[in-house]
């Protein structure tokens, strides 16, 4: 029998991985992460639809990566630096793992070159 286990709720880093596994909502942040702009701005080097640009939007908000700001009758949207948090902790959490991994492996070449 195979290991089981129990659905849980994503954690932080599961949903902020998933919101920028999709390339077309990389591509949307990074231009974020440049400039404030609107759906019609964010539409017009996108690609694709308006419709499907704010979907896009509603996940990275809700990921926390993207803030908006209501202007009149557009919204503005910008990144939020302070989304990636849980990518930087998860990238530090790994650096320490993969620090010791180094330091073990260098250890072992120093013995093998006596």
């Amino acid at each position: 029998m195979g290991l089981r286990m129990e659905p849980t709720a994503p954690s932080a880093a599961d949903t902020l991985f998933r919101a920028l596994g999709d390339p077309t909502r990389r591509a949307l942040f990074e231009r974020l992460a440049q400039s404030e702009l609107t759906v019609r701005a964010l539409t017009g080097g996108a690609g694709i639809s308006q419709p499907a640009v704010s979907k896009h939007l509603a996940v990275l908000k809700g990921a926390g990566l993207v803030l908006d700001r209501p202007q009149g009758r557009e919204t503005h949207y910008r990144a939020n630096p302070r989304g990636l948090v849980p990518l930087l902790d998860w990238m530090r959490l790994h650096e320490t793992l993969w620090a010791d991994s180094f330091d073990r492996l260098e250890d072992l070449l120093k013995r093998m070159d006596q």
